[in-house]
């Protein structure tokens, strides 16, 4: 990578984003419908999870700092979860074998969806313009929904704290 592509990397990550948009979708609208292959080319809809309580959190990028803490807080909290009847599913606009990486690298218990096209993000809305130094960019609004066994959200969380993101799930019971 040249030096200049470098810094600007750099300060894409380090500097706060400012968005400009955020879901639009709320507690009581049913959720969006979805089709995608998981890690393993595997086909996922949300439609297959109906009757079982879902947590679809969006993440920005497999293996960096943020998404990687996200998802271990997860794994690290995957029984209580599932105790408390919740299927996980990660997305992000990683390819399959990105996840397939990722998953085997953190020992995830969950599926990751590759959102590619961007064609979930967009329907959730969480595929938003920012703005870093006063660049203008689109990319993924971390942004968590909890779906219930009818397919109605029942929480969206847009103040992910990536550490103990689990605990900010488990907490709405």
């Amino acid at each position: 990578m040249k030096p200049l592509a470098s810094i600007f990397l750099f300060f894409m990550l380090a500097v706060p984003a400012v968005n400009y948009a955020q879901t639009s979708l709320k507690p009581g609208d049913k959720a969006p419908d979805f089709v995608s292959k998981d890690q393993d080319g595997k086909t996922v809809s949300l439609k297959q999870f109906k009757g079982k309580k879902v947590v679809l959190y969006f993440y920005p990028k497999d293996n960096s700092s943020g998404c990687t803490a996200e998802a271990c807080s997860l794994r690290d909290n995957f029984t209580e979860l599932t105790k408390q009847g919740y299927t996980v599913l990660g997305v992000s606009t990683d390819d399959e074998a990105s996840h397939r990486g990722f998953k085997e690298n953190n020992k995830l218990p969950f599926s990751l969806l590759a959102d590619v096209d961007k064609s979930i993000h967009m329907k959730y809305g969480v595929w938003t313009e920012k703005e870093r130094l006063g660049v203008k960019a689109f990319s993924t609004t971390r942004t968590t929904f909890l779906i219930d066994q009818k397919g109605y959200i029942t929480k969206v969380i847009e103040k992910v704290d990536t550490k103990n993101h689990a605990s900010q799930i488990l907490a709405t019971n």
